[in-house]
């Protein structure tokens, strides 16, 4: 299940920072970009073997990467690294902002601790990364700032306050950004995914061919690689014209709402 690889014209180096990409989608995300002749910036939180492959896999295509640990909780100092990044890659073209938490609990017995540490880790590391990233571009002459968010940037899930809030936010922040950025030539735009086949869902390194969801029109989760062909895609020059979008990269799921309730047997949805 490979995706088509759109590539940056050749010649001057171009230099993508992707968060959170020791594993799932962000892994998948730095290859696709790599795939292209892209240099990569690789974060990670704790994972560092994780972060590591990622880069072995990058340096396979020809092309450079380089790793640091990037701890969002501790912020704003964390965003440094987005700095010493674009340091030591010479530069920064691209953005793409990967990394997140998440919970499991409603609302009404949520501790503030736990509201707060999704949100900074979700939204605030986002917004921080962004305007380091946006210095290096404007000085570039442009960029590409792609925010990783989720269907919940568009549809709630009962036991996921935090992470809605923060996801619907960071879809709100790329429009405000794609207005702001646009006379320096930075695009801003964000990636939707639905229910994919990662470690964050429980899937670590399963096909997603092999697990039904019959409540998914196209009748499986997705692999990481169909969400990175779309910010692929985002970051190249051939979506030039693209800017304060959402891609739903769902299989259909959030077309399901009005279906999927009409056969639903009973209430077991409001558990977390």
């Amino acid at each position: 299940m490979s995706a088509p690889v759109p590539e940056w014209p050749r010649g001057a180096p171009v230099r993508a920072v992707v968060t959170g990409s020791d594993s799932g989608i962000g892994r998948a995300v730095a290859a696709a970009l790599a795939g292209g002749g892209v240099d990569v910036g690789i974060t990670y939180h704790s994972d560092a073997d994780g972060a590591e492959a990622t880069a072995a896999e990058v340096r396979s295509y020809g092309v450079r990467a380089v790793v640091r640990r990037l701890d969002l909780t501790d912020l704003p100092a964390a965003a440094d690294v987005v700095d010493e990044l674009a340091e030591e890659l010479g530069g920064l073209d691209i953005l793409v902002n990967c990394a997140g938490t998440g919970s499991a609990q409603k609302a009404v017995d949520m501790d503030f601790e736990t509201w707060r540490s999704v949100l900074s880790v979700d939204l605030d590391g986002a917004f921080l990364c962004s305007q380091r990233a946006v210095k290096h571009m404007v000085e570039a002459g442009g960029g590409r700032i792609v925010n990783i968010t989720s269907v919940h940037e568009h549809q709630p899930r009962v036991g996921a306050a935090p992470y809605c809030a923060a996801k619907a936010g960071l879809g709100a922040l790329t429009k405000v950004l794609a207005l702001e950025l646009a006379e320096h030539g930075i695009t801003v735009n964000s990636v939707a995914p639905g229910e994919i086949s990662t470690p964050m869902t429980g899937q670590t390194d399963t096909d997603p061919r092999s697990e039904p969801r019959p409540g998914i029109p196209l009748g499986r989760p997705g692999h990481a690689r169909e969400v990175a062909a779309v910010v692929a895609f985002l970051a190249t020059p051939a979506a030039s014209y693209v800017t304060g979008a959402s891609f739903v990269v769902d299989g259909g799921m959030t077309l399901m709402g009005p279906q999927a309730s009409q056969l639903l047997p009973d209430r077991s949805w409001l558990t977390p």
